[in-house]
């Protein structure tokens, strides 16, 4: 076995294991362009193998992306997403120094801390600004 096909191998053997690792179709297409060039290393000389590979990794990408695009399903927002400029209830004492503040949206409980550090009292009304783990940020709303 000639050194141009140990380079193909191994380009399909990575390219593959970058896939199974990744799981996103990113180099699917490189390793079917590799194991085409090396398929052709039995007959064509390096630059025949490159264009090989370039091509077939083209054709893949072309053919395929598209069709791709067309089957992802579109994202569902998350929790962050949805409670983003959400209208929140202070549930209790929001006070940086003393390290309280809980906040109720739609019902559900959270952590909160004010945006400007300031303090504000239970009963009043803000607006969620950012979601950090299980803590809002908030602001008064105006």
């Amino acid at each position: 076995m000639d050194m141009q096909m140990i380079l193909w191998a191994v380009i399909f053997v990575l390219a593959v294991v970058v896939e199974l690792c990744s799981m996103q179709l990113i180099s699917i297409w490189f390793a079917v362009g590799a194991l085409a060039a090396f398929a052709s290393s039995f007959k064509l000389p390096f630059v025949g193998q490159l264009t090989v590979f370039v091509v077939v990794t083209a054709v893949m990408l072309l053919a395929t992306r598209p069709l791709l695009k067309k089957l992802r399903k579109p994202a569902v927002p998350t929790n962050h997403e949805l409670d983003l400029g959400k209208t929140a209830l202070v549930i209790e004492d929001i006070n940086a120094s003393a390290g309280t503040g809980r906040v109720r949206v739609q019902g559900i409980d959270w952590s909160a801390s004010s945006k400007d550090g300031s303090m504000i009292k239970s009963g009043e009304t803000v607006t969620v600004v950012e979601v950090g783990g299980a803590r809002l940020t908030v602001e008064k709303t105006v």
